[in-house]
Formats: C-alpha cells, sequence, structure tokens
C-alpha cells in the first residue's frame, strides 16, 4: 500500500509518499480502507520530534480519519466488511489501509461526508466535552471563548448558542472577527484590545463571564480576570505560551473555579465514542451545527498540507484524501 513516512526528524521536507506493507489485523480489530485524514498541529509536532510517536522508522502520522471496512478480525460483531466508519485516535492513518481496534470505530451516517467525518471527530468531540463536560453549558450563561475562529473555536461557538449561551469571542484580526460574528458569536474581540475590560464593560450585570474556554495558555490570568465571582476557567490548551502557575488562595479569595480537559480522559469505552460521535453527527445532518468546508490535498501532497498548517494561514480543517 501507499503511505505518507518520514524516518528523521525535520521540516516537511522529510515526508515522502512511498510503498510500505499492508497492516495485518488482529482478531478485535477491522482493516479500513481509508477515504480522509485529519491534520493536526499534533502531526507537525510529531514529525518535528516534539511529542510522543507510535512505532519505529518509517513513521506514519495521522490519527484521525474516515473510510471503508474491508476486512474484520474473527471476534468483532459490531460492523461487517463495506461500513463507514471514522475514528480520533487510531495511530498511522496517513496510509492507504489502516488497522483499528473495534472499540476506537464511530460509525458515520450517510448524511455525512468522509471529509466532513474526518474534519470533526477531535476537534468536534473537543468541543462536545468542554460544553457537556469540563463546564456544563446552561440557558444564559455568558462564555467567552479564546480562538474563536478557530477549528475547535467555531464549533464550540455554536454548542453554546445551542444550548442556549451566549458568545464574546477573541481572535486576532477582523476577518477572523467576522467570521466568529457569521457562526452566532454575540460579540467579538481583538486580543489587541483591552479585551478583559471590554469583555466586563459587555456583561454588567455580571461583572465578567460565566465561563471562559482557555486555549491560548499564556492569557490564562486575564481569562479568571475577565470572569465573574463564582465563575469557571476552562484550560484546555496552550498555543500562545505556558501559563503561569495558580496560587490556589486566589481561588478561594474569588470563588471561582479552574478546570482541565482532555479528550482522551473522555473517550475511555466504545460507548462513549459511539454516543457521542453520534450526537455531534446528528447536530451536522441536521444543520444544527455547520462545519466550514476543508481544505483538501491528496495524501501524496501532505508535504504542502503541512506547510499550509504551520503558516497558520488556513481557516477551517486541512484533509488529506486518499
Amino acid at each position: 500500500m501507499k503511505a505518507l513516512v518520514f524516518r528523521e526528524f525535520g521540516s516537511s521536507d522529510v515526508l515522502t509518499y512511498e510503498e510500505i506493507a499492508k497492516p495485518t489485523i488482529s482478531d478485535d480489530e477491522v482493516c479500513i480502507q481509508m477515504k480522509a485524514v485529519g491534520v493536526n498541529f499534533a502531526d507537525i509536532y510529531r514529525r518535528k520530534g516534539n511529542y510522543h510517536l507510535a512505532g519505529n522508522p518509517p513513521y506514519i502520522l495521522g490519527y484521525e480519519g474516515s473510510g471503508i471496512i474491508s476486512e474484520i478480525g474473527s471476534s468483532v460483531t459490531g460492523y461487517k466488511v463495506g461500513d463507514r466508519v471514522a475514528f480520533a485516535d487510531v495511530p498511522y492513518a496517513n496510509a492507504e489501509y489502516v488497522a483499528a481496534k473495534e472499540t476506537h470505530i464511530v460509525p458515520i451516517p450517510d448524511e455525512i461526508s468522509f471529509e466532513i467525518a474526518a474534519s470533526v471527530m477531535l476537534q468536534g468531540l473537543t468541543a462536545h466535552y468542554l460544553v457537556n463536560d469540563s463546564y456544563q453549558i446552561k440557558p444564559g450563561d455568558t462564555a467567552l471563548v479564546h480562538a474563536v475562529a478557530g477549528g475547535v473555536g467555531q464549533l464550540l461557538t455554536q454548542m453554546i448558542r445551542l444550548k442556549g449561551g451566549e458568545v464574546i469571542g477573541l481572535t486576532s484580526s477582523n476577518e477572523k472577527k467576522e467570521k466568529a460574528l457569521s457562526i452566532g458569536a454575540s460579540e467579538v474581540l481583538l486580543y489587541n484590545e483591552d479585551w478583559v475590560s471590554l469583555t466586563k464593560g459587555l456583561t454588567k450585570k455580571k461583572n465578567g463571564v460565566d465561563v471562559v474556554y482557555e486555549s491560548v495558555g499564556s492569557t490564562i490570568m486575564n481569562s479568571f480576570e475577565a470572569t465573574k465571582v463564582h465563575g469557571t476557567v476552562v484550560f484546555y490548551g496552550m498555543a500562545g505560551g505556558d501559563p503561569v502557575h495558580i496560587d490556589p488562595r486566589m481561588l478561594m479569595d474569588t470563588s471561582k473555579t479552574l478546570t482541565g480537559g482532555d479528550l482522551w480522559n473522555v473517550l475511555v469505552s466504545k460507548e462513549e465514542r459511539i454516543n457521542r460521535s453520534k450526537e455531534l453527527f446528528n447536530w451536522i445532518a441536521t444543520k444544527q451545527i455547520n462545519v466550514q468546508s476543508p481544505t483538501i490535498f491528496s495524501l501524496k501532497d501532505g508535504k504542502l498540507a503541512h506547510e499550509l498548517l504551520e503558516s497558520r494561514k488556513s481557516t477551517g480543517k486541512i484533509i488529506l484524501t486518499v
């Protein structure tokens, strides 16, 4: 089979499109003929040697994707050859065929394309647990969403609105501001503004938001300042740098809550994967949530996909088609 591989860490130049052995499956696995693979910053970090990576050279990136089952193991009972499936955490996805545990795949409804399924498994399920588990959004809540025009930010905004909440977004440019407003954010502030004071001005009755979804990291103390007394900061990323250490006395004095969240602590069973993805796919199929059309490259052009993602000029998901 063909696969996108690399043998040493480095720039996108280390990626090559090669013929390698097709995977063999165990009794509890299926073989998936891949159709679409999501490209994520974790792939960039792994390619550079800055993040955990499974296996030995030649390394194969990719953990998120969709395709058609081409073979099933002897103990697999929930699926059959020809079924359309997707996954969020199966390694070696940048290839024509992938071996996956039955517990790690979910069915794709007919209304959802392979490309959209591969676009939302990681980002969509992340947004799903953020509004349901890390902090349960209630009607009337006001949320401050960092990186509101990003992949998670766009889905998070729409899910908050779906649950009756209001969103104040934070982003870096007027172009991204318009994008966030178009998907339902009530107000969008820029990082180069005094966004803490402006947020408090927009929430005069509460003097701050009910919850901040903090994915920048270096802005965490500003996020606390923008949160009301008894408010919550949900920390789930540090794209802008490491956060400072939090003094628990500050939490006591302000009656504020710091919580976190990681998708891998949520997707702990077959049932969790299926139930959460089913609700996510239903929201998309019924157009309660809109997913931006992904930017598509072929698997053999994975180098170009990596370069676009690293440039931070893309909006929406980047997908490799197989």
